[in-house]
């Protein structure tokens, strides 16, 4: 059963299709709903570790995707800064440590050498998380 909900959202149109589609099971299951960043460290082997985004922008990243969420019906909603080194292996351990039942993220569309080269988080989280994970487009 669908009682905890996680969506990571980086603000881009693809996540946005996920944090729509995880309001949507949120209102249907009447699950709880974290909405996620996580913030990429940068540096700090010589140096000091930079995080991808300033406070301000996380901030908003989450305000805009929990009213989003608000708006699609999600009644009972967080928010949540991770700072790690790589998004899916964040997205995996946050999850698994809090209990997190379903995961709902949204993805871009790579295909051939792009997606060989560049990765996927949306597909290393599906092959690798403990619970069920949905991907939307």
């Amino acid at each position: 059963m669908t009682s905890k909900i996680l969506c990571p959202t980086d603000g881009s149109d693809h996540a946005t299709i996920g944090v729509i589609l995880s309001a949507e099971v949120a209102k249907a299951t009447g699950g709880h709903l974290t909405i996620c960043v996580v913030n990429i460290a940068h540096g700090g082997v010589r140096g000091p570790t930079i995080s991808h985004w300033k406070t301000e922008e996380v901030a908003k990243l989450l305000a805009d995707s929990e009213a989003l969420a608000k708006k699609e019906g999600a009644a009972d909603i967080g928010t949540v800064e991770v700072v790690a080194r790589e998004a899916a292996p964040a997205i995996i351990a946050y999850a698994e440590q809090n209990g997190y039942t379903h995961i709902v993220m949204g993805t871009g569309d790579k295909r051939g050498l792009q997606r060989l080269v560049l990765g996927s988080v949306a597909s290393e989280v599906a092959t690798r998380a403990h619970c069920t994970v949905t991907i939307a487009r």
